[in-house]
């Protein structure tokens, strides 16, 4: 570019424009003259009291528009405008309204350049809250530079009150994120809808409040994801709704976040890292700690790439490496190492977990494993079958780390029952690796007791998406039990079928009278053959009681007397006979 455009573009950003109108004649003629005699497109992004923020320089056919993050909010305008010429004498073009959209502009204006370099008809638009309808933007009708209405500041005021009011009010202490669902993918409506539905529940266990959804039926873009013209009506609605965050339904490459994160400055959010988040929120013990945050470093270390502006690649030397590259380097190297620490921490934990493990096996205790997908009833099942307290909620991953206690059966036998983390669609990678040392407890098991949830229209799929991850763990040949829980909240008919089906038992895990079938069908798998002595089995309960008691660190899962209190009504679930059995589940 010549020196006297230049000089002319610099006067540019130190005048002023009135603020009762979008643009004034002699700024809009300033425009077009320095367009014409460039052929580039020129503009102004203006606040609302008519000062030059920014002055941009494109090509013939687009502006490019500088970071505006300074003055991007979450859940208003920006209180900037984007005034530029157009050459060709061309309306408004997609991508003048996508940046409207993006950086959340006042309004954005396009000048026609006549060819005197005379200003023309000005062509404006801004975007419009969800009380006026589905319309994502309000293009006005064209008008001279000097026809210009004066009213600005007022029709400003006004769209301010209008998304005020269309956005959804929190409640004082709100703090949580608000969400827009997202979903992409070419399976049938029924299968798109039981998996956002599933994503559904992992937010709200994350402690997010969805303002909405969105399914799309199509291929899935390699940079975007969904189509931009989707993706553009979403980032409209999470404008109108005041929404922070978009979750994909997926496990999002990071090529897809770059890209993402480029097009939008919503927090962008995958399936994997909602659950990492929860994990993060529900660990409690050391080494549940220590295993989630070795599964949100080795997700993380992948997506290391992004560059600061400083830390640019120049540098002195040809073939040497510059700044940016030298600290994502030691971002990567640090990350590495924590890893590895970790990975020993956590396998030292497990070594004591053998351990443990090894005496039992020595001794002859049978162990069951309660396996399942998250949220079927597991730990309230242990604590209805052992008179236990571990934390039980309805909530998806609400236990973390296996938590065992012990369960005596008539003629003096006993077991010891373990509830695992359950299982979900597409477990990530990082869990599975990170939590390596949980699953270890399944291998040592006597019996899987599969608990399912009757209630769940899909039940189907999550019988088989807990078959599939017991197949990737090697744990498929174990012998084990179906137990249907939630009786009570299924259709007896419905019920009786998936009993024939599965050949499972049902009970309801919050009615001990219904664990009669359950525990006779664990007597038969485990005793068929010979039974367990009664000196032996006191001895071995006694070891095991004191072994679980030192690998407790949370006061809530602790056995008796290890906090000093009595605690006698926890594990100690003791029968004599089998009568006695039925007359205590009935109690």
């Amino acid at each position: 570019m010549k020196a006297s455009p230049l000089r002319h573009l610099e006067r540019l950003a130190n005048r002023r424009s009135k603020s009762d109108r979008v643009v004034s004649p002699e700024l809009a003629r300033a425009l077009t003259e320095i367009s014409c005699e460039i052929q580039r497109q020129v503009g102004v992004i203006m606040d609302r009291r008519g000062h030059i923020q920014a002055v941009v320089v494109g090509d013939a056919r687009s502006v490019f528009l500088p970071d505006l993050s300074m003055r991007r909010g979450r859940d208003r305008l920006s209180g900037l405008r984007l005034v530029h010429t157009h050459l060709a004498h061309e309306p408004l073009t997609d991508d003048d309204l996508t940046d409207m959209l993006l950086l959340r502009l006042d309004m954005v204006s396009a000048i026609e350049v006549l060819d005197e370099g005379l200003p023309g008809k000005v062509y404006s638009a801004h975007l419009m809250p969800e009380s006026e309808g589905e319309t994502p933007w309000d293009i006005l009708a064209p008008a001279s530079v000097h026809d210009l209405p004066d009213d600005f500041p007022q029709m400003m005021d006004a769209l301010d009150e209008e998304f005020a009011r269309a956005r959804r009010p929190r409640r004082a202490g709100d703090n949580r994120d608000r969400a827009i669902l997202l979903h992409v993918s070419t399976l049938s409506t029924a299968a798109a809808e039981d998996s956002i539905g599933e994503l559904r529940e992992l937010a709200r266990s994350a402690g997010i409040v969805v303002v909405d959804e969105f399914v799309q039926r199509r291929p899935i873009d390699p940079r975007h994801v969904m189509g931009q013209g989707k993706l553009r009506q979403v980032l409209i609605k999470a404008l109108q709704l005041g929404a922070e965050l978009l979750i994909f339904d997926m496990n999002l490459s990071p090529s897809q976040v770059e890209h993402l994160a480029n097009y939008t400055d919503l927090k962008i959010l995958d399936r994997t890292q909602v659950i990492l988040d929860i994990f993060a929120q529900h660990a409690e013990t050391r080494e549940g700690k220590l295993q989630v945050e070795l599964a949100q470093l080795r997700y993380m270390l992948p997506r290391l790439s992004s560059k600061h502006t400083a830390m640019s690649r120049l540098t002195g030397g040809i073939g040497g490496r510059g700044p940016g590259e030298t600290k994502l380097e030691v971002d990567r190297r640090r990350v590495g190492d924590r890893m590895a620490m970790l990975e020993r921490e956590v396998g030292k934990l497990g070594d004591r977990r053998k351990l443990r493990r090894r005496m039992r096996t020595k001794k002859g205790l049978p162990i069951v494993s309660i396996v399942g997908y998250t949220n079927a009833g597991k730990s309230t099942l242990l604590n209805n079958l052992t008179e236990s307290q571990v934390i039980a909620e309805d909530a998806l991953f609400a236990t973390l780390n296996p938590v065992s206690r012990r369960l005596r059966f008539p003629e003096e036998r006993e077991i010891i029952v373990t509830d695992t983390v359950g299982f979900i669609r597409n477990l990530p990678n990082e869990l599975k690796s990170a939590f390596h040392t949980t699953f270890e407890e399944l291998y040592d098991s006597d019996l899987l007791v599969h608990v399912l949830d009757a209630s769940r229209p899909d039940i189907d799929e999550q019988r088989e998406t807990v078959r599939r991850v017991l197949a990737e763990l090697e744990l498929d040949s174990k012998p084990h039990i179906v137990v249907l829980n939630k009786s009570d909240q299924c259709d007896p008919d419905v019920l009786h079928g998936l009993e024939a089906n599965y050949r499972g038992v049902s009970v309801c895990a919050l009615d001990r009278a219904t664990f009669g079938p359950l525990l006779d069908a664990i007597e038969r798998a485990l005793w068929s053959a010979a039974p367990v002595g009664m000196a032996e089995a006191g001895e071995i309960s006694d070891r095991v009681d004191r072994s679980d008691r030192s690998d407790r660190s949370d006061r809530s899962d602790r056995s008796d007397g290890s906090d000093g209190s009595d605690r006698s009504d926890r594990s100690d679930g003791v029968w004599s006979s089998g009568n006695d059995v039925l007359k205590r589940l009935g109690s």
